[in-house]
């Protein structure tokens, strides 16, 4: 694990973070992204925002960053870190809607952090092969087709958090098959360019990158960001794990350190409820009000109906 592929993997999910804060930010303030139907006219109205447009920027940088870090670093290592992003993602967001993170919040992060450490210290994964048997990919393809169907047929049938958690998932599926693609992808560079553009690697990365890219904004028009985005980052970290064992034969460390390990993802899971739950993540943090009027603070009890001033007033209208 070189300090050049942590680096990389880090700026990665931080662009990828405050890329998803600024879309969100685009979809709370359209009004009628909450609308059912209509999603090509959507798109085509978020075109012209400018948060969005900028996010849109800021996930082509991660593509970037997170290529880079796959082209020294093996998924096994980039992946996790990409966990990071969690955080990433409370802090620009904080600055986006103006919200301060709360001391739930910090030791949520303190946890996350410890867990990273944990598991990666002690699971020491190896390097595996830069490239993986067509065999493998088709057996692979097919899990993960049916993974994201499912997820994403599940994510039509609800509404709100649960919706935005499973277009989520679904999410993270695809974006960790897209980062086991660009694995693919760079491990046959040395091949040429011109070679590997005659071969299916670079296509299927583009197209399976298209799709995480547009089940992600259904995940970011259903729910805030504390609904979808624990999902979608440890999802896209857990299913990277599995593919870089599967596909390039990367392996982690068992015996004794299986103790560390699996104590590092029960923190890494509770940091992530944590993060999810504190109150900086909750309310109106990222809603349409917060979009609309630069204010994120959240309600006193969030859980509870808003409150009212004179005149019937919610707190915080203007």
């Amino acid at each position: 694990m070189s300090a050049l592929t942590v680096v990389l993997a880090l700026l990665a999910a931080l662009s990828n973070a405050a890329a998803s804060v600024l879309q969100r930010r685009a979809a709370a303030q359209d009004a009628a992204g909450a609308e059912p139907g209509r999603p090509v006219r959507w798109l085509l109205r978020l075109l012209r925002d400018p948060y969005w447009v900028g996010g849109a920027a800021l996930l082509a940088v991660t593509t970037v960053l997170q290529a880079a870090a796959l082209a020294v670093g093996s998924l096994a290592v980039v992946q996790p870190l990409m966990a990071t992003e969690l955080l990433f993602t409370l802090v620009v967001g904080s600055a986006v809607f103006h919200r301060r993170p709360d001391r739930r919040t910090w030791l949520a992060f303190g946890a996350l952090a410890v867990g990273l450490a944990l598991f990666l210290g002690a699971a020491a994964p190896s390097a595996g092969r830069d490239t993986a048997s067509s065999g493998r990919w088709a057996v692979a393809g097919a899990v993960l087709l049916g993974a994201v169907a499912v997820l994403a047929a599940a994510g039509r049938l609800t509404r709100g958090a649960p919706r935005a958690a499973l277009f989520g998932s679904a999410s993270a599926v695809a974006f960790g098959a897209t980062a086991a693609l660009l694995k693919e992808f760079t491990g046959r560079l040395p091949q040429g360019v011109g070679a590997v553009l005659t071969q299916w690697p670079p296509y299927a990365t583009a197209a399976v990158g298209g799709i995480s890219f547009l089940l992600l904004q259904s995940a970011l028009r259903a729910g805030t960001l504390a609904a979808s985005q624990p999902a979608l980052t440890l999802g896209d970290a857990l299913t990277s794990v599995a593919l870089g064992w599967t596909l390039f034969g990367e392996q982690i460390a068992l015996g004794l350190r299986i103790v560390p390990e699996v104590l590092g993802v029960a923190l890494i899971g509770v940091g992530s409820v944590g993060l999810a739950r504190a109150p900086s993540v909750h309310g109106t943090w990222d809603t349409a009000s917060a979009a609309a009027n630069g204010s994120g603070f959240a309600p006193r009890h969030p859980e509870g109906p808003p409150a009212t001033g004179p005149g019937g007033r919610k707190e915080g209208d203007g």
